[in-house]
Parts: C-alpha cells; structure tokens; sequence
C-alpha cells in the first residue's frame, strides 16, 4: 500500500511539517509518484524498526478482508525456533549459519536464499540498533514457503553488522515469509514487542526459549487490538 504524507505521519506520531523536513533531509524513504509524495508502507516499517520509532497502534489494522488467518507473532518464532552460540565471524559467515539452522521445508533452496539475505544487507544494514539485526528477503514470495516463521538466534561472538547506531550486533530475528501481507504482519508486531521492557530484558540475558516464548507472548497480547490467541 502505498502512503500519503498525511498518512504516514498519523503512523509515526510527528507532525506533516516532520515529514516534509524528513524528505528534505533524504532521511526517509519516499517516492513522487504524479507529482505526489507516496511512502511504500513495508519500507517505512522498516524505517521506523531501525530507529525505534514507536508507531501509531492503526498500522494494525487491516485495510483488506483475508481469506487465510495471520499468525500470532508467538506462533511464528514457535515454528522458526531459537538458536544460541551461533556461530560467525563477520556478516556473511553469520547468515550462513543462519540459513543452516532455518526450519525450511526441503525444497527451499538455502544457497539462493543465503545469498538474497546478502543482497538485501548491501542494498541496506538490517541492524536496527542496541545490538538486534532482522534480516529478510525483500520479497517474500520467491521463497514459496507455506507458512510464516520466525527465526532467533543469538551470536556467540557479536559481529559488525554496519548497525544504524554503530554497536555489534549479538541477536537476530530472521523472518521468512509467504506473502507480503504476513511479513508485514510479522514486522509490526515485532517493531512493537521491541520496545516491552521484559521482552528486552529477556533478549539481553539470552533467557531460555520457555522464558522468551513466555515474554513474547505478555508483550504481543499488549499490541492494540490484539486477542488472545489460541494455537490450533
């Protein structure tokens, strides 16, 4: 969906006057389209994920009926899994380890998606700062996975990840989904838990899955609107 000015600074809480200088300055994301200044809603989610910029509860709202049920972000890391002592020396090694632990189904090919996961850190750093790294595929879909998942992994030596804010990098959430609308399902909600003080004390301490699972699932039922959810 693409996103006028007036949209996207309902979204990030700041003024028209905030966006505009942000469009000045270059430091957003944005396109003129007819003579209009248009923002690509999953590049803006990314954007304001990188600088912890804590969105207006709408962008969970859904502008389209679907047919297939969203999953919980709880549900998601539940089917990715949590990896610890990963190893890696720099960017590359660590995707590659990475891509080995993903619980893909077998005719997933993991060389394509290693080196999609290169491609999409030197078009831009996934690293949002204090430590945490998302990397994804730009487009969800070449992957033709069935279902959403969540990956975490904790680096047993953090490595420069070019971070927004200069700092190591010793955690990743590695999301790998089947459409556009899942990831960016998935990127909200976890742009929001980030910000949930136990959750990030949770991450911090590298705490054991049942405990993570736990954290995340107090800090996705604060997310707006948000239901308790009930795994099948």
């Amino acid at each position: 969906m693409q996103l006028s000015v007036k949209d996207t600074a309902s979204i990030l809480n700041v003024s028209e006057k905030t966006i505009y200088r942000w469009i000045k300055q270059e430091a957003i994301p944005s396109y003129r389209i007819n003579e209009q200044i248009r923002f690509n809603r999953a590049e803006l989610l990314e954007w304001a994920t990188a600088r912890r910029i804590q969105v207006s509860p709408e962008i969970f709202s859904e502008n389209e009926p679907s047919k297939l049920a969203l999953p919980s972000l709880s549900d998601a890391l539940k089917a990715g899994g949590v990896a610890y002592r990963l190893s890696g020396t720099d960017q590359p090694s660590v995707l590659r380890s990475v891509v080995d632990v993903l619980n893909l189904p077998e005719e997933v090919d993991r060389e394509f998606l290693y080196q999609v996961l290169l491609a999409r850190e030197t078009s831009g750093s996934t690293g949002i700062g204090q430590g945490i790294a998302i990397p994804h595929v730009r487009n969800p879909v070449v992957l033709h996975v069935s279902k959403p998942t969540v990956t975490l992994c904790f680096l047993e030596n953090p490595i420069d990840f070019h971070a927004i804010d200069g700092q190591p990098v010793h955690t990743l959430f590695t999301l790998i989904s089947p459409t556009v609308k899942a990831h960016l399902h998935l990127i909200a909600r976890l742009c929001y838990v980030l910000h949930n003080a136990d959750f990030k004390a949770a991450l911090q301490r590298q705490a054991s899955r049942d405990d993570l699972m736990e954290a995340l699932s107090r800090a996705e039922t604060a997310i707006p609107g948000a239901t308790p959810h009930v795994s099948p």
